[in-house]
């Protein structure tokens, strides 16, 4: 099953993938990218309202994906889903560090017991599959040192990211027990169209991308001086690409950050700029949010770029004006209902 770095794209042509959480942002996202690459797409998805579940996302694959409203904690489903996959990203998640928090058990059915149900469903019924996990920067928790690499110590500060971390861990031991060949990339903030922008509670980008376009004020914590990285979804989509194409990333944990880190306040001057509209403000921190806050944070992703070549090719003011444009054109489908 291994390919080379420079024909991973052609690997998919005509290869059974299943993406859960596939109408959601980076799930549609990596949809379009498969469908162009000719690839036998089954996107699943529970279309939880809150968690950015949106049939819009894939309006334009009509006819080239097949949709499965379905849960993953749904144990006979996914038992049927992953029967004929070669290949599944497993994006669905509950991403919300502040909800988690709130209701920490429904995070925990979603982050861990459908991570290890879906894993069960190919033990059983498809032990062959590789299987390529979203991780999250979230369980390194506030870093000791920057940037951050892989042998950095686990130590989330939520229950997001303690459960992010179990589900890895569910599927590296699936890959080192049982030889489903598995391995999860540690994402940053990744940004881009598709992104849920309804509410602010799945990551600071893309609320403030919403803000800026519609000339509303953008509320900074702090002094603005942390410091993040960025991802645009395309640059993420291509990651996950050359992660199932190739055995080199079996059994093992990857960063996947951006080339830029900058400051929240560089950030906001950027987005403003490009957006030509919208304001910033700076204001204390509010409580329950400074307890969970990891403080600066960007990685180091020269693992990944070894292993696979991968490097994020699209600057953050380029990815910020396609961003931009898109919610322009598509608004009304993304801020509904909020």
């Amino acid at each position: 099953m291994t390919a080379a770095p420079a024909d991973y794209r052609a690997f998919y042509r005509g290869r059974n993938v299943l993406v859960t959480g596939g109408l959601g942002f980076i799930g549609s996202s990596l949809a379009h990218q498969l469908a162009d690459l000719g690839a036998d797409v089954l996107l699943v998805d529970a279309m939880i309202p809150e968690y950015g579940g949106n049939l819009f996302n894939i309006a334009d694959l009509t006819n080239r994906v097949r949709v499965q409203i379905s849960d993953v904690r749904n144990e006979s489903a996914m038992s049927v889903l992953v029967r004929d996959r070669e290949v599944i990203f497993n994006l669905a998640g509950q991403v919300s560090h502040i909800d988690s928090m709130r209701d920490p058990f429904t995070d925990l059915e979603i982050n861990c017991r459908a991570q290890l149900s879906m894993l069960e469903a190919c033990r059983r019924h498809n032990p062959g599959v590789r299987v390529v996990f979203a991780g999250t920067r979230q369980v390194y928790g506030r870093p000791e040192r920057l940037p951050v690499d892989e042998r950095h110590l686990v130590r989330p500060l939520d229950v997001n990211g303690v459960n992010k971390a179990a589900g890895e861990y569910y599927h590296l031991l699936y890959n080192n027990v049982f030889g489903v060949r598995a391995c999860s990339l540690r994402l940053t903030n990744v940004y881009g169209p598709r992104q849920l922008i309804k509410h602010n509670r799945q990551g600071f980008i893309g609320w403030f991308i919403r803000l800026a376009i519609e000339g509303r004020e953008i509320e900074v914590f702090g002094d603005g001086s942390q410091v993040r990285d960025f991802v645009f979804v395309d640059d993420a989509a291509d990651a996950f690409l050359r992660a199932a194409a190739s055995d080199v990333c079996d059994g093992d944990v990857f960063n996947v950050g951006g080339a830029e880190p900058i400051t929240h306040r560089d950030l906001v001057t950027l987005l403003l700029d490009v957006a030509g509209s919208g304001s910033v403000r700076y204001v204390p921190w509010p409580p329950e949010k400074q307890r969970i806050d990891i403080g600066s944070f960007y990685s180091d992703s020269s693992k990944f770029t070894n292993a696979t070549g991968w490097r994020p090719a699209v600057p953050l003011r380029e990815g910020l004006a396609t961003t931009i444009a898109f919610y322009r054109a598509n608004m009304p489908h993304y801020v509904e209902a909020a």
